[in-house]
């Protein structure tokens, strides 16, 4: 198909849409496996046009229809890296996907949020990425705002990925963290007098995509004063009822603790009480105080009559790693095996799990395919080169065997841990 032909489908793609048709699916859309072996060797092949026809199907009437065709193509983007097939067709794509978040039914949004987050994770940093973040953003902020609270999630995940891949700069993140924390922490408004009420998932869902995305502020307005809201607020969230809100509120904090908003930093030169951001420091201290005691409680929660242990221990498992770092500060490690050739991906700080956490989850089974192939995570992750390349065959053995004597010992030490937590609980409740 040629690119006028593609243009003056576009333009009538928003007229199209019907999300009430209850028609049957058409039987000329072809399923997704169908291209996989095409793609097993990440080359671009004859089979292209099985995509192409799924893309055409976008531009169908049918809502069942279209829901069908986006299913299977994000099937394809969660399994293959597909950036040579997507390389001329990103804003077609980033069209069709939005007019499917726009006037689709709530299935066929969340599908297409997906689609564009999987999008933007495909095609990397760069001018493709910011254009796409900036025709989905007034999109995705008016579904936060509004009282469907099904596509939420979904649309949450999408704002973090195109925010996270696609911003230039301070302003850009603002917009969407700002979004997400008025999901997180939702007030009344001048003329509203309930404030809003968000389920426990949509609450997960915000906390953990605003953590992801403030793992990119850098040196970005630290200033403590900006924070109070939010810290107050987070320590409120580790007394839920609902132990995902309470893990991924959790995660933000030791976040807080890595990069410093906690930290309030006073004058040398004059009297402690004197200065102007004494109050402050007082305010801070407090707090550091509270969510560590918090943070300690979580961390030898007792299970208790009819408690789902598998999540408990989860709870346990993670604040134990937090209480580590803000009393001893010892850093969060973990591994992960990519292949043979690429080793490990390994992270040794809260951003870099918080990065790892979020995008294993979201990519799910095709978080290895990714690893492997995907240069926007070797970068985000600083990996991907083969360093056995060059090695003779013993040199290779023998750096690979290094590596697994190495992952033995981290296994072996987090075991250790663990068992001194269970350990410290079982004496607690004796």
């Amino acid at each position: 198909m040629g690119k006028s032909s593609k243009k003056k489908k576009g333009s009538r793609a928003g007229d199209q849409l019907d999300s009430s048709d209850t028609e049957s699916m058409s039987s000329s859309s072809t399923v997704v496996s169908d291209v996989a072996p095409a793609y097993a060797t990440e080359q671009v092949t004859s089979n292209d046009f099985v995509l192409d026809e799924l893309i055409d199907t976008l531009y169908e009437k049918r809502g069942s229809t279209r829901e069908n065709a986006l299913g299977r193509l994000v099937d394809a983007f969660e399994s293959f890296v597909l950036l040579p097939f997507i390389e001329n067709k990103c804003t077609t794509l980033s069209h069709l996907f939005i007019n499917s978040i726009k006037k689709g039914s709530a299935k066929e949004a969340i599908l297409a949020s997906r689609a564009i987050a999987l999008l933007t994770l495909t095609v990397g940093a760069g001018a493709n990425s910011h254009e796409i973040m900036e025709e989905a953003l007034p999109e995705l902020c008016r579904i936060l705002s509004g009282s469907d609270q099904s596509k939420m999630p979904a649309v949450l995940d999408c704002l973090a990925l195109v925010t996270f891949v696609g911003a230039n700069d301070l302003d850009e993140t603002e917009v969407a963290l700002k979004a997400m924390w008025e999901v997180i922490h939702p007030k009344s408004g001048s003329n509203v007098g309930t404030v809003k009420k968000y389920r426990p998932p949509v609450v997960a869902a915000a906390i953990t995509a605003w953590s992801f995305l403030l793992t990119t502020i850098s040196n970005w307005r630290r200033n403590p004063e900006n924070w109070k809201e939010h810290i107050s607020h987070l320590s409120t969230l580790l007394e839920s009822d609902d132990r995902a809100v309470r893990m991924a509120a959790g995660e933000a904090i030791a976040l807080f603790f890595e990069l410093k908003l906690l930290d309030v930093q006073l004058a040398e030169d004059s009297p402690v009480q004197k200065d102007p951001k004494y109050q402050l420091f007082i305010y801070m201290q407090g707090m550091k105080a509270k969510v560590t005691a918090q943070i300690d409680a979580l961390s030898s929660e007792a299970g208790g009559k009819g408690a789902d242990k598998k999540n408990l221990n989860d709870q346990r498992e993670l604040f134990q790693k937090i209480w580590d770092y803000v009393k001893d500060n010892w850093n969060p490690e973990e591994t992960v095996k990519v292949s043979s050739k690429l080793g490990m991906l390994r992270v040794s700080s809260w951003t870099e799990l918080v990065q790892l956490n979020f995008l294993r989850r979201f990519l799910g089974r095709g978080f290895l395919k990714h690893a492997q192939g995907n240069s926007l995570l070797h970068e985000i992750f600083n990996f991907g080169v083969d360093k056995t390349e060059g090695l003779s065959n013993i040199a290779k053995k023998i750096y690979r065997s290094e590596e697994e004597k190495e992952r033995a010992l981290r296994l072996n030490k987090d075991r250790k841990m663990a068992q001194e937590r269970k350990q410290s609980i079982l004496n607690e409740q004796m």
